[in-house]
């Protein structure tokens, strides 16, 4: 799905060079390369303040937890999505309250979000799936007339472009109240190891992100708040820090793959290829075809079969999960979520991608249909 070793090789120089300066420095935790990937990410974000964390789950749950949420609390969040987006949620004994995405761009809209909005909901949780922003604009908009605050989780779209209605542009993450993102190796910006990141651009609430994350101390061995450990190591901030570099080249290459993809899978009639919002840019952390004949599983088989890898995000819906039954009634469903768990399928995607791979998949594909 993803060739990491390959990309590797591109800029091996640059990282070991990194890498290498780490290790003589000894400077392992909170080190120079943190400050400087720090700095490095919030220029390219646009953002005053970034703080890097030990990986996206904890950045959703440090969030969470600097909003200053109680037990009980209600928080919006989409069924459609990774469980550690609703996970964070439970785990921090707050009630998840699951709704549906748009069947086409597989995120919340703004009238999703409002016909599910209630006095008691304290928090909204986007998730800017697969690579395109959700409809950010006139979802904070609805959060900001209810007055609570949204947690974007943009684990899957670093780099993407927010357009506004006015044409201007932000960088995804940076337009709700908090931002959070993962490191995780398969990312578009992705570390050697584990690591994940929070932004925001209020001064005041990344103090309190930052103290949060730091065993909730404002100063050493004084602790304000019960907070936790969580924080990116130097050497996987050096990596990610020459990684950032070539972001914007990286998305630029898989939306080359999705373009050839879709152009292949246009006259394909039980494959539909993915949405792409004129509200957002996408950067295709995944390419995800949605199949309408009910031979999603048959193909998935067939491609296996044939040497070609594909995933399923997500099988299955969060509220179906025996962890998360307790928050729903036994014959809740929500008719886009239970759709695409059985329509969706992901397929190769990523920067290394040879023209003969390319074709050979796309050939796989279309003999299967044929």
């Amino acid at each position: 799905m993803v060739d990491v070793q390959k990309q590797y090789q591109h800029i091996k120089a640059e990282v070991d060079q990194a890498v290498q300066s780490v290790i003589d420095s000894a400077a392992f935790i909170n080190g120079p390369a943190v400050k400087q990937f720090k700095a490095s990410l919030e220029s390219y974000l646009d953002v005053s303040t970034v703080i890097p964390v030990a990986n996206g789950t904890d950045a959703l749950q440090i969030a969470l937890m600097a909003l200053g949420l109680k037990p009980g609390d209600k928080v919006m969040v989409p069924a459609f999505t990774y469980v550690a987006t609703a996970e964070v949620i439970a785990l921090l004994g707050l009630q998840p309250v699951m709704v549906d995405v748009d069947p086409h761009t597989f995120n919340l809209t703004a009238e999703i979000v409002e016909a599910a909005m209630a006095d008691d909901i304290k928090c909204i949780v986007p998730v800017h799936l697969y690579g395109q922003c959700a409809e950010m604009e006139a979802i904070q908009k609805i959060a900001d007339k209810y007055g609570v605050p949204t947690v974007e989780d943009d684990a899957q779209a670093i780099g993407a472009d927010y357009i506004f209605a006015d044409g201007s542009r932000r960088k995804s993450g940076t337009i709700g109240t908090i931002g959070c993102t993962s490191f995780y190796p398969s990312k578009n910006l992705g570390a050697y190891g584990d690591g994940g990141a929070m932004f925001c651009n209020d001064p005041a609430l990344g103090e309190q992100i930052r103290m949060v994350a730091n065993h909730g101390q404002s100063k050493r061995y004084y602790h304000d708040v019960i907070g936790c450990n969580s924080r990116l190591d130097s050497i996987q901030a050096a990596i990610l820090d020459i990684k950032l570099k070539h972001l914007d080249d990286y998305c630029d290459r898989r939306r080359a793959v999705a373009d050839a993809y879709d152009t292949a899978f246009a006259e394909t009639g039980a494959l539909i290829t993915p949405v792409r919002a004129d509200y957002s840019t996408h950067v295709f952390h995944q390419y995800t075809l949605k199949v309408t004949d009910g031979r999603r599983d048959e193909l998935k088989a067939y491609l296996q079969e044939h040497g070609v890898p594909s995933m399923i995000y997500y099988p299955v819906p969060l509220y179906k999960q025996e962890a998360f039954k307790q928050y729903v009634d036994a014959d809740f469903e929500l008719a886009h979520t239970e759709e695409l768990c059985q329509q969706v399928i992901s397929l190769p995607i990523h920067t290394e991608m040879q023209d003969d791979q390319l074709a050979y998949i796309i050939k796989t594909v279309k003999l299967f249909y044929a």
